[in-house]
């Protein structure tokens, strides 16, 4: 399989991302998260949000934070919405992400 934008051959069919440019592969658009929209305590700042929609849409927590931040400053919905959030999302209660957790054996 090529990348679309920059055309070069990418290591596995299972790539989600190209290693070149980065642009996201068919296989990343065709898997959908199965992992739960929750507040991520092991990595929070303030209450975990950021760090909990980083981890579900498997994102880096800063790009999540400078948004926010910027929507909070911006407009003052994001003071609103964070509020909002963090009291709605579940929290995972400090659990290791499952996807991160070390393999027995």
């Amino acid at each position: 399989m090529y990348c679309t934008q920059c055309g070069v051959e990418l290591r596995s069919e299972a790539d989600r991302f190209c290693f070149q440019c980065g642009t996201r592969t068919a296989a990343g658009r065709m898997e959908f998260s199965t992992r739960p929209l929750q507040l991520d305590k092991c990595n929070k700042k303030i209450a975990g949000v950021c760090a909990g929609f980083a981890r579900y849409l498997e994102v880096d927590v800063t790009l999540v934070r400078v948004i926010w931040l910027a929507a909070a400053i911006a407009t003052g919905v994001g003071f609103l919405a964070y509020i909002a959030a963090w009291l709605i999302m579940p929290s995972d209660h400090g659990a290791v992400a499952w996807t991160t957790a070390p393999q027995a054996g």
